[in-house]
């Protein structure tokens, strides 16, 4: 082990000599106004957690790249929807359970009515306590990795609530200044699924297949009919948005530009947390289901604009998704070829040593760029690990590919945080980075907590959570081209755009023109006034 240790940090030693090579970010001094709100972060830092989470709470930060929908909402809505649903609980496994219909007792022997949770505080405890991280302790045998996927099954058999949760989400996201939430949603794809297993899978494919024999299924599949499934999704994924828009009294004219009108929790607020999708991907199941459910995931995303990319999920070490991860990024490569439009973004290397053989901690975030053609990858907690790190972190940072940093998801899950996390291996190689909630209701925090624990556990500076907060939106899956010149060159915006960003700044005649053409772009310019507006107020 100590051997092990000693070649990672040699390896780092090296990455860090070897971006001394490269041309630095194009980076200007800290401004006055800058420099004075770095004075003040520093001195909320000295005060504790408390006071820099109060100092950071209001600081814009763009967008949350990496949030799972269902992950994201907390325990207590989960139970008061159960208690609206009619569900039942079984209070030893924890988890919600089907009513028995027809019966005397309608949640049958041993089970309760979730309404009992609200009239016992040791069961709403324990609920809260079996749908997330809070409280959990590691034990022989049970690990975080094992309580945060379990959670996922306790609360299922809900009915789907997408539109409330959408609601919660963009609140919550409104509360702490955010602009614009990429969430990965997972639609019906039982159609899909059905006719992969009915076509079945190429008994000389189980390692590697071909683009031909990919072509194959993927005529045969729409030649059944797939298609008629993307209707179903379209219309799922709209409807969210629509009861999104209805709880929170959202007036949408023009499209897309909400105006501000009073509605839910925080008021107009949360009207102007822009949302997008991305198409989830089940990775644990066998490949003729995963080949048919990422067709569809690429058909809706090039039809559905509000479907912005797509993402693999389930756990990364499960033995389906080790045994076929070579297979599922050459599914990847192939569909790419065909709808190349449709951005992608991979979970890939959310593995630790002793978690997988350490073969398979040597290849997936270099497939997943590469087969994957993944713009932003989520997670990357094994590149150090991975076949020659220097140049795979050489070749990330050349093609500006992302990473979504979770520092608590890899902390619960993983058991990775402070040194042994790679993010400062991302910085010192000039690989752009973002923070990321993962799962925020399981983990029990939001985005101002993970930006707490980057000061406090990653020692970022305030000019590198500015950074992360310009990162996000500028890899974000938004249309159009970006405010600034070059890519994650945040010194430079456009020469239409150049002139000083103040809070009450109108955009010229020129610039006006590119905000209006380019959702991205657009983003951005009201991020560095929400800037401009947070820094002005520091003293």
């Amino acid at each position: 082990m100590t051997r092990i240790r000693i070649t990672l940090i040699q390896r780092t030693a090296a990455i860090f000599l070897f971006a001394a090579t490269l041309p630095l970010a194009a980076q200007s001094a800290l401004t006055p106004a800058e420099a004075r709100t770095q004075h003040a972060f520093e001195a909320a830092k000295k005060l504790g957690a408390p006071e820099l989470y109060a100092f950071l709470k209001p600081m814009p930060k763009g967008a949350d790249l990496h949030m799972h929908l269902s992950g994201a909402v907390y325990a207590e809505t989960f139970i008061a929807e159960a208690v609206k649903q009619g569900l039942c609980v079984d209070p030893v496994a924890l988890s919600f359970a089907k009513p028995v219909t027809g019966a005397d007792a309608p949640c049958g022997t041993g089970h309760v009515p979730a309404a009992a949770a609200l009239k016992d505080q040791k069961l709403y405890d324990a609920l809260i306590d079996s749908f997330s991280m809070r409280g959990f302790v590691p034990s022989e045998g049970f690990t975080g990795h094992d309580q945060f996927f379990d959670t996922f099954a306790r609360f299922g058999g809900l009915k789907d609530e997408a539109g409330e949760w959408l609601d919660e989400v963009a609140t919550r996201a409104a509360t702490q200044n955010e602009q614009y939430l990429e969430i990965m949603q997972t639609p019906t794809f039982s159609h899909a699924a059905g006719l992969g297993y009915k076509l079945g899978w190429p008994a000389d494919a189980t390692k590697n297949v071909t683009a031909a024999q990919l072509a194959d299924l993927r005529t045969a599949l729409l030649a059944l009919g797939l298609r008629d499934e993307v209707a179903t999704d379209t219309k799922e994924f709209a409807d969210a948005k629509k009861e999104r828009e209805n709880i929170e009294v959202c007036k949408f004219d023009p499209p897309g530009v909400p105006d501000r009108v009073h509605g839910s929790g925080v008021g107009w607020q949360e009207c102007f947390v822009t949302i997008h999708w991305l198409y989830q991907i089940l990775r644990g199941f066998p490949p003729q289901q995963v080949f048919a459910q990422t067709l569809l995931g690429f058909e809706v995303a090039s039809t559905d604009p509000d479907v912005v990319g797509l993402n693999f999920v389930m756990p990364e070490d499960g033995r389906v998704s080790m045994q076929d991860y070579h297979l599922q990024m050459q599914m990847v490569d192939y569909l790419h070829s065909v709808y190349p439009k449709v951005r992608i973004s991979l979970h890939a290397g959310e593995l630790a040593p002793g978690m997988v053989a350490p073969d398979g901690l040597r290849f997936h975030i270099r497939d997943a760029i590469d087969l994957g053609h993944a713009e932003r990858i989520g997670h990357g907690i094994d590149v150090l690990y991975e076949n020659d790190p220097s140049a795979l972190l050489k070749e990330m940072a050349a093609r500006h590919v992302m990473v979504e940093i979770n520092l608590t998801s890899n902390d619960g899950i993983l058991g990775i945080k402070g040194t042994d996390h790679p993010l400062h291996a991302y910085m010192a190689a000039h690989v752009p980075w973002a923070l990321s909630t993962d799962d925020e209701g399981v983990s029990r925090i939001d985005l101002t907590h993970e930006y707490v624990r980057g000061a406090e556990e990653q020692n970022l500076t305030y000019a590198d959570l500015k950074q992360s907060a310009r990162t996000s939106l500028e890899h974000a899956f938004l249309r159009g081209e970006s405010l600034w010149a070059a890519p994650d060159d945040f010194a430079h915006r456009k020469p239409a755009c150049a002139a000083a960003i103040t809070p009450t700044s109108q955009p010229a005649l020129e610039c006006s023109t590119l905000l209006q053409s380019s959702e991205r772009a657009a983003q951005q310019w009201e991020l560095e006034q929400r800037f401009a507006a947070f820094e002005a107020a520091q003293h």
